[in-house]
């Protein structure tokens, strides 16, 4: 048996600028996964470059479940005055909740003065600082591995607090009960696509073959299935597909609704169907069918489009 060395590869060769590189890579739905694992928040409304008087905060996003405000600062370097200056300031102008400093390397100073924050602050505002790190075997693609030096104790707990926690937890009980139902589905007909761990999330992506863009599937408290073509970052893919809309509507066989964002960096082509009830699983088969329906055409039709573009 061969038996490969991890080696850890400076972040440097990876991401050269912080914000032109990291921050743009972190931003984007399937990469924000490694901080949300470690985190336990679901971040969504990722903005970048967030205006705070003269200075702009790298990364600013929502939890899902609490809907208090995380800020995020990158450094690819050791820490140092300056930025831990920035994330008060971006902490305080921003009335964040949780402030994450993420960096090359953590001085222990530093790492003294993230754990005095949480000691003084109040359960309502959470310090985290993480060392972001590198490595590969071999020749392989270098994979990033998130560490957390510093973190509040009972975060979780305290974060889930600031809402109804037993509608928060009941929820999310429902979407790992309905994503595991779906995942059996999916195994039971031969593996259209590859299945995902079930997670207690309300959506569930879905590859295709193209790094431009995804089929995302989501579970609507109104009732609905969404399942939507997410383009991560291409408004001249969007306009490409929307000046093809009669005939991709026509080859589907169903209508989509087109949603350009032009505040945001995402475009989102959807559509939405009923049947979704919490409270009753008995039809989850038969959505999980028309999901796979669903994804299996829009697959079809638009990887044709992306590929021709």
């Amino acid at each position: 048996m061969n038996i490969g060395k991890l080696e850890e590869v400076d972040i440097r060769d990876l991401w050269a600028h912080e914000q032109y590189n990291f921050s743009e890579w972190l931003s984007r739905e399937e990469n924000i996964e490694y901080l949300n694992d470690i985190l336990g928040l679901t971040l969504v409304d990722i903005e970048k470059e967030k205006s705070v008087g003269a200075f702009y905060c790298d990364i600013v996003a929502k939890d899902e479940m609490s809907d208090i405000t995380v800020i995020i600062e990158n450094q690819l370097e050791p820490t140092n005055h300056d930025h831990l200056g920035k994330i008060i300031t971006y902490a305080s102008g921003l009335n964040a909740n949780v402030i994450v400093w993420i960096v090359k390397e953590a001085r222990e100073e530093h790492r003294s003065a993230v754990e005095w924050l949480n000691n003084v602050t109040d359960s309502n505002t959470n310090f985290f600082l993480i060392e972001i790190h590198a490595y590969k075997i071999g020749d392989s693609v270098p994979a990033p591995k998130f560490e957390i030096i510093e973190e509040p104790n009972g975060f979780i707990k305290n974060t889930r607090g600031q809402k109804d926690s037993k509608e928060i937890s009941q929820l999310q009980s429902e979407y790992l009960t309905f994503w595991t139902e779906f995942n059996n589905v999916v195994n039971s007909e031969g593996k259209p696509f590859n299945p995902k761990k079930p997670r207690a999330k309300h959506y569930y992506n879905i590859a295709i073959g193209t790094s431009k863009a995804v089929i995302s599937v989501t579970l609507n408290k109104k009732s609905q299935i969404g399942v939507e073509l997410y383009i991560k970052d291409d408004k001249d893919l969007f306009d490409y597909l929307y000046s093809h809309k009669d005939e991709i509507e026509r080859e589907l066989s169903f209508e989509l609704d087109w949603r350009r964002l032009d505040n945001k960096n995402a475009s989102r082509i959807l559509h939405y169907f009923d049947g979704l009830d919490f409270n009753y699983h008995s039809n989850y088969k038969e959505l999980s069918l028309k999901i796979i329906e669903k994804v299996e055409a829009m697959k079809k039709v638009f990887t044709k489009y992306i590929n021709i573009n």
